[in-house]
């Protein structure tokens, strides 16, 4: 399988990023979406985080606006205010992950 051959030949695409630090209208962009987000998403996982610049989020900081809009929205879908329970969020998340073969 496509995702399985390059883990096993240890490539990794590189996309070039901007630290927060680096760049106001990126923390700002980050700290905005972070708002959207339940409380418990507020401490990273060790496991599977390695920083923001190397992570989903950080692929998009060459684009803040798109970067708030894309993960402001996916915070806006958790709302304990929409029909769904926590657990029937994070199931269909995990599942959405399993099927892009995602490793968070």
């Amino acid at each position: 399988m496509r995702g399985e051959i390059y883990v096993e030949r240890g490539r990794m695409t590189w996309i070039k990023t901007v630290r927060m630090e680096e760049d106001e209208s990126v923390k700002k962009a980050i700290e905005d979406e972070r708002k959207f987000y339940p409380a418990e998403y507020a401490t990273p996982v060790p496991a599977v985080f390695a920083g923001v610049d190397q992570s989903i989020v950080g692929s998009h900081s060459l684009f803040p606006d798109v970067l708030f809009h894309a993960f402001s929205t996916f915070g806006a879908l958790m709302s304990p205010e929409l029909p769904l329970k926590r657990h029937q969020h994070e199931m269909i998340a995990t599942m959405v992950s399993v099927t892009n073969r995602c490793h968070y």
